[in-house]
């Protein structure tokens, strides 16, 4: 592939991945390019991630892809010896137990550095500079091209694999080798364990990075992006996030929300000029002889409606539900009035909860709390929700009022209710559904989205970005 083939296709990967790279980044990308050279591979990271990552957060994704689409080397590299021993082996015994030593006076040799101050702890440069990195790395790079390959069903068709190199490895004994030399020097041993386990950790994490990196000089570095690379934040999947993303995406919220009404409020101002004041028009034509020089419209009203949320807090969707209430409290000033239940089997109102000022983390722990209550025998039922919140709230609904329903609609085979639901919609001046599963999986197995998404429509919903996008046009 051609330097500019290759440029191009990276900056498309990133935009897949959820980085807004427009042309004139890309184009800045390439003049920086041309400026710093093609000789320190680091130096080109930096004058990529210069041109074309605007957030922090965004870095992670772009390290991922670029370590994909400019890899630190081809193979074994153009310097290494051969693996294989007289014998012609490539996994034997007594290459096994030369490489465990290897690495394990390599972690020691790291862990003396930082005790030393020499090495840091790892905090500055994240892929690593310094010369027990550097052997570490390396170690990793050998101990996957002897221990890693993994034979593929037809000639010329192998795979990586990094759990294979790090089982070959050993590293539980490769820590209490280093946990005993730690505290024969007077270190405690928990205090040794915790060190030996983060350098350990780093080794893993090369060798990962270096599973990848042969992958992908296999094939195409897309395909391999789609799979293995993590979108950024505002692109994943709320199923998929993990305890950490959940704390990035909490506190990506409160900056989603202020975009989002900086943008309505442009908006709205663009679109304040109503319908044209006829009679103002013509008093002032008197001044220019009847010719109506200068129009005067109607100040537009803002047209508010009052928001009543409906979400199903059950196992399976509970992050998404809580999220969606969290961004629409955030914009509550767009709207009349919110008020806001939540459901399993049984509804209770959570509007309360939604205090002004309150701390995210706060309000989300009420809700987990709150969700007890929604739940008479645990097992998600929309129907008996949907005639609860009608026998108990016949006030909630109005003809000014917008009804936003959130869950899955799996509603464990149980009767579904339609009829309920209708009711509810026909009440409302307009309604809506966000689904947080993929609409492949709509319909199978508990699935009622379809028959659901006959009586009002249904809208898919799995990341923040699509959640900013619809609370847009939904206000």
């Amino acid at each position: 592939m051609a330097l500019l083939d290759r440029h191009v296709s990276f900056v498309q990967a990133l935009r897949d991945a959820g980085l807004q790279v427009s042309l004139a980044e890309g184009l800045d990308a390439v003049a920086a390019l041309r400026t710093v050279g093609l000789a320190d591979r680091e130096t080109l990271r930096a004058a990529y991630a210069a041109a074309v990552v605007k957030r922090q957060s965004q870095r992670i994704t772009f390290d991922e892809l670029f370590d994909l689409w400019f890899p630190r080397m081809l193979g074994d590299g153009v310097a290494a010896a051969s693996f294989v021993d007289d014998r012609g082996r490539l996994d034997s015994p007594a290459q096994l137990d030369d490489v465990r030593d290897r690495i394990a006076r390599a972690m020691e040799t790291e862990l003396d550095a930082r005790d030393g101050g020499a090495d840091g702890d790892g905090d500055g440069d994240p892929h690593g500079s310094g010369s027990g990195q550097d052997g570490l790395r390396d170690l990793a790079v050998e101990a996957v091209a002897r221990f890693g390959r993994m034979p593929g069903r037809a000639p010329g068709q192998q795979g990586w694999s990094g759990h294979n190199t790090m089982r070959r490895v050993n590293g539980h004994d490769l820590v209490r080798r280093i946990v005993e030399a730690m505290t024969a020097q007077g270190r405690p041993a928990h205090e040794a364990r915790a060190s030996a386990e983060a350098v350990l950790a780093r080794f893993d994490a090369y060798v990962k990075e270096d599973v990848m990196r042969r992958l992908a000089a296999e094939r195409p570095p897309a395909d391999l992006a789609r799979t293995t690379v993590r979108p950024t934040i505002d692109k994943l999947d709320f199923a998929a996030a993990r305890t950490e993303d959940l704390d990035e995406m909490r506190r990506a919220l409160a900056p989603l929300a202020r975009q989002l009404a900086v943008r309505l409020t442009k908006e709205q101002h663009s679109r304040r000029r109503g319908q044209l004041d006829f009679r103002r028009t013509v008093r002032a034509s008197m001044a220019t002889g009847g010719v109506p020089v200068v129009t005067h419209h109607r100040p537009r009203r803002p047209h508010r409606t009052e928001l009543v949320v409906l979400c199903d807090v059950s196992g399976s969707v509970a992050k998404f539900a809580q999220f969606t209430l969290m961004l629409v409290f955030a914009l509550r000033e767009q709207f009349t009035g919110v008020r806001a239940f939540t459901f399993v089997d049984d509804v209770t109102e959570v509007t309360d909860v939604f205090r002004p000022g309150a701390d995210p983390v706060e309000v989300l722990a009420d809700l987990a709390a709150r969700s007890a209550h929604a739940a008479r025998f645990g097992r998600t039922n929309y129907g008996a929700a949907f005639g609860h919140f009608l026998e108990r709230h016949p006030d909630a609904l109005g003809p000014r009022s917008t009804l936003l329903v959130l869950g899955d609609a799996r509603s464990n085979y149980a009767d579904l209710n339609e009829q309920a639901l209708a009711t509810m919609v026909d009440v409302a001046k307009r309604a809506f559904w966000l689904n947080p599963e993929h609409p492949r999986h709509w319909g199978s197995g508990d699935s009622a989205a379809f028959t659901y998404g006959e009586v009002l429509p249904m809208t898919e919903c799995r990341n923040l970005g699509q959640l900013g996008e619809f609370v847009h046009d939904l206000v």
